[in-house]
């Protein structure tokens, strides 16, 4: 194995076990020493990959956002109408038995109102990749249109952001009530609301 294949393969583990000690704890509450010590790296070597903690938390941040967005660019390029995949998109916030849904994993929900008051840099990182989603969500949205699987709007753009508004709050009042009924109801009114039946 090259040195610089080992580099990449630590500096992976390091983000892996920072992201999931972050979505669990917050970024704030999470130090250097569990994040080394949960990813088997000595202490001494955190500043070899990362210069700050910011860095880490931006380097943490866009990586999270580069898989999210591969696995929604695999669904929304995958098979069914635009309707079908965007229902699919949605439905995979909830929790489903024992398997956690995207809300849960959300880094988004866990630490948008955190970051936006600690890092500018950790803030953009997340509003570029809210914003290449609902660029995503928008086209999704008009190519429903074409295909007949969802009613027309005037501004695709202005409805892939209100209808992401609607699920991130949900997915906030989740979190505080530990109840799924508000992604159900936000799953019924986004059925409701891009119906072609729904002409409203």
């Amino acid at each position: 194995m090259t040195e610089q294949r080992k580099s990449d393969l630590t500096r992976r583990k390091i983000l892996t076990a920072g992201q999931d000690l972050v979505r669990r704890h917050g970024f704030g509450a999470v130090g250097l020493s569990r994040i080394l010590s949960e990813s088997g790296v000595p202490k001494g070597s955190f500043y070899y990959y990362f210069s700050s903690k910011e860095a880490f938390g931006q380097a943490l941040l866009q990586d999270y956002v580069d898989q999210y967005l591969l696995r929604i660019d695999a669904l929304f390029d995958g098979p069914g109408s635009a309707g079908d995949r965007l229902l699919k998109f949605w439905s995979a916030w909830l929790a489903e038995g024992r398997t956690e849904g995207i809300a849960q994993q959300c880094l988004v929900v866990k630490l948008g109102a955190e970051v936006a008051d600690l890092s500018e840099g950790m803030r953009h990182t997340l509003d570029e990749g809210v914003s290449q989603l609902l660029r995503r969500v928008s086209a999704v949205l008009a190519q429903g249109v074409d295909d007949g699987s969802i009613r027309r709007f005037d501004d695709p753009d202005a409805t892939a952001r209100m209808l992401y508004a609607k699920w991130l709050g949900a997915a906030i009042l989740v979190k505080l009530s530990g109840e799924q009924t508000p992604l159900q109801q936000a799953l019924a009114d986004t059925v409701h609301a891009l119906s072609p039946e729904n002409k409203l």
